[in-house]
């Protein structure tokens, strides 16, 4: 059953019209009358969202719940969210693994308790200083709280959505496209004419991975398993491997950058068909416990000094640069999202347990019920 929180704050005065607290004017309204919090549990002033206040299982820490609705501040824009979009870091977030890392964890989580980074969704609300957008129009980016009915975030992180996009399908262009865009373009240094492998290629970050690489002129071979050999080719892979049958770590082929998005074999394996001048970029392993996984970052920490070929681990860090180049690849058509399923708010719990199980085609996303749709689109349809 869903909890509801108390409000904070003094309630308004009853008998005024509600007009006179309504529209884009009703966060100055109440932080000048009423220190910004109202008591009445009132649809304008309270939203649905997942919240969670400990660490553990998604089916036991996460509850929707109604809470107060953010405000925008003076240089933030408020967002109705219509689709909240899901990366395997959500799932350790909440989780809170490797164990060691719960501090942090602490600290990145929103105040009000709310997890989930990525959305798209229409403008609320503007503060005062907000000058690259207006009520109404559609965006896309991140932000703190997601997953929730409407967020608050500096529009710094935030874009105009993609014409030729849905909703559902520009919430899905956050973390995990980042990630492949600075791997790809920053680390790794593609170039026209390069040989790149994608271990991992029909996963959030790999289905990205290999239409960047395209986009960048590579040659690129996708690993994925047997079912999802079709789709790793319709997004552009020249050749794909089934791991299933056959162990990339073994074959002849010579490749200029692997993107290791699993993490299964050990380094100097999978630095085994690597070019001369090649790199591995590892970003993924399995994590558990305490301190599992970041054994493995450790490992190809030390080895990126010593070998050559062992590109140092990076953290991806959004920044509205990269939004920006990753909208304009969208446009073009260059990138475009694949969506694995799709949940409703209620069902976040659901949703992110099917992502940490990694075997998500693509990128889950949870669909907002809002009476204006889910979609920017009259004929959406998801790749």
């Amino acid at each position: 059953m869903a909890i509801t929180r108390p409000l904070r704050g003094v309630c308004i005065d009853p008998g005024a019209p509600a007009a006179e607290y309504g529209g884009d004017h009703v966060e100055s309204a109440f932080k000048e009358n009423n220190g910004g919090y109202p008591t009445s549990i009132d649809a304008a002033y309270v939203m649905k969202a997942i919240v969670q206040e400990r660490f553990g299982s998604p089916g036991e820490v996460l509850s929707l719940e109604e809470v107060d609705r953010p405000t925008a501040g003076d240089d933030e824009v408020l967002v109705r969210v219509r689709a909240a979009s899901i990366h395997v870091g959500d799932v350790y977030m909440i989780e809170g693994l490797p164990n060691v890392m719960r501090p942090a964890f602490k600290a990145l989580r929103a105040k009000n308790g709310v997890p989930g980074t990525d959305i798209s969704g229409t403008v609320e609300a503007v503060g005062k200083n907000v000058t690259r957008f207006r009520t109404g129009e559609a965006v896309f980016g991140w932000c703190k709280g997601a997953f929730a009915e409407f967020a608050a975030t500096s529009e710094d992180t935030l874009a105009a959505e993609p014409d030729n996009l849905t909703f559902q399908q520009a919430s899905a262009i956050g973390v995990s496209a980042m990630t492949a865009l600075q791997a790809l373009r920053d680390h790794g240094n593609v170039v026209a004419g390069q040989k790149v492998l994608v271990v991992g290629a029909s996963g959030g970050v790999g289905t990205f991975a290999v239409q960047i690489a395209k986009s960048l002129g590579a040659e690129v071979t996708g690993v994925c398993s047997t079912r999802n050999l079709d789709l790793v080719r319709s997004l552009g892979a020249d050749h794909v491997i089934d791991y299933t049958q056959e162990d990339f770590t073994q074959c002849d082929e010579k490749y200029d950058l692997i993107l290791d998005n699993i993490g299964n074999h050990s380094l100097s394996d999978t630095r085994r068909p690597l070019a001369r001048h090649g790199i591995l970029l590892a970003n993924g392993t399995p994590i558990h416990g305490w301190f599992g996984g970041l054994g493995h970052i450790a490992k190809a920490m030390v080895a990126s000094l010593f070998v050559k070929k062992q590109g140092r681990p990076f953290v991806s860090l959004p920044t509205s640069e990269d939004l920006a180049a990753l909208k304009e690849l969208a446009e073009r058509g260059e990138i475009t999202p694949v969506i694995d399923r799709t949940f409703p708010l209620d069902a976040a719990p659901e949703a992110i347990r099917h992502v940490g199980q990694r075997h998500a085609q693509g990128t889950t996303v949870i669909v907002i019920d809002q009476e204006e749709g889910t979609t920017n689109s009259p004929d959406p349809t998801d790749t």
